[in-house]
């Protein structure tokens, strides 16, 4: 069973004092950016970055909540399937993204909208999945970025398969592999990180810790910091402040540079937050209390980087009106793209299923079609 197939029916009792465990210190935790939005240094993960570069993490991070916030308004008016939210973890996916090298691949699981925005895929393809008309709308190859993933974890072996591949090839490039915290309970994910640790494999899993595995919280999940596990594979783990989008863009990019020069995989534990449900399918009201969600939204990535241009004078009341001006403009092509958006012939489903299509997927596509027009003419 896939993630988006699991309904609020997966729902436990929150623990006792459910919403105090989730901002506990974190001496280990990477920023560059506090919350009020201070500019902070680490002795480990320096970032020189312009100004112009700032200002457009900024419109990544605007841009890319606009179309989540548009594409939740379309599933609840029943224009898609099902969506899932990156509510408040734009910093995460957008300083990942920013961090990779042309030639990088990026493997996503079902929610990296963000990344997808840095990679130059275009909403639309990736609003067609949902919406159910096709598998996913852009060319991998040409964007350096994978299909979605739904399986849990699948997505990990495919990218230390493919950083195998590009190891054997002589290549000097890297994969990203995106998972949540839940994933890490996988099979799929330990054996991912067994190999990639073996052959030294030039991959780098990039996991978004929200709390929150559906309704099952971290502490269920496990005893220790997640970044720890790494030490057991025999590669180094870092932790990483989420809502900081300086910190993850300088912690992943060292990390990417690490592995194409050979030193081989890490794991990043990027905490953060899932400030809206699961998918729109859950219910977060029913696992989680109200007063954890409010401690949270004073770590908002967007309102943190909003504070620091403004503070410095990076940035003025001009350019965010702008940025919500693109915003708007960026809503209203998602919305129209996507409620015009053809439903796909039937027989389209015997197209791609190879590079070139069987005798058996021939014989079955014309039964398809035989079976159809047998109802034509009849009322």
């Amino acid at each position: 069973m896939t993630a988006l197939q699991q309904k609020t029916t997966e729902v436990v009792d929150p623990v006792p004092g459910a919403g105090a465990p989730h901002l506990p210190d974190q001496p280990d935790l990477v920023q560059l950016l506090t919350p009020e939005g201070e500019r902070v240094e680490h002795p480990d993960y320096r970032l020189d970055i312009s100004d112009e570069e700032l200002r457009g993490l900024y419109r990544d991070l605007a841009l890319v909540r606009r179309w989540d916030a548009e594409a939740t308004a379309l599933q609840r008016q029943g224009e898609l399937g099902i969506w899932a939210s990156l509510l408040g973890q734009e910093a995460a996916q957008v300083g990942a993204g920013r961090a990779l090298a042309e030639g990088d691949m990026a493997f996503p699981t079902y929610r990296e909208h963000g990344v997808a925005w840095t990679r130059g895929v275009d909403p639309l393809h990736v609003m067609s999945l949902f919406r159910g008309v096709d598998q996913g709308g852009w060319d991998p190859v040409a964007r350096s970025f994978n299909l979605y993933t739904v399986v849990i974890g699948a997505q990990t072996l495919h990218a230390t398969g493919y950083a195998m591949g590009l190891q054997r090839d002589g290549a000097e490039n890297a994969a990203l592999a995106f998972l949540g915290d839940g994933a890490t309970s996988q099979g799929e994910v330990n054996e991912a990180m067994i190999w990639a640790s073996t052959f030294a494999a030039p991959v780098v899993f990039f996991c978004q810790n929200n709390q929150y595995a559906i309704s099952a919280p971290i502490e269920r999940q496990s005893r220790v910091p997640l970044f720890h596990r790494a030490a057991g594979f025999g590669f180094p783990g870092v932790r990483v402040d989420g809502n900081d989008v300086l910190a993850v863009l300088a912690v992943t990019r060292a990390a990417l540079a690490a592995a194409r020069e050979g030193s081989g995989p890490t794991f990043i534990e990027a905490f953060t937050y899932r400030m809206g449900a699961h998918t729109t399918s859950d219910d977060p009201t029913r696992y989680r209390l109200a007063g954890e969600l409010e401690e949270w939204k004073l770590r908002d990535p967007i309102a943190r980087l909003k504070a620091h241009l403004s503070r410095t004078g990076i940035a003025g009341p001009e350019f965010f009106t702008a940025v919500d001006a693109e915003g708007d403009e960026l809503a209203a092509r998602i919305r129209k793209g996507t409620v015009e958006m053809p439903d796909p012939a039937g027989t389209e489903m015997f197209d791609h299923v190879f590079a070139e299509q069987t005798p058996e997927l021939a014989q079955q596509r014309e039964e398809f079609v035989a079976y159809h027009a047998s109802f034509e003419g009849e009322q």
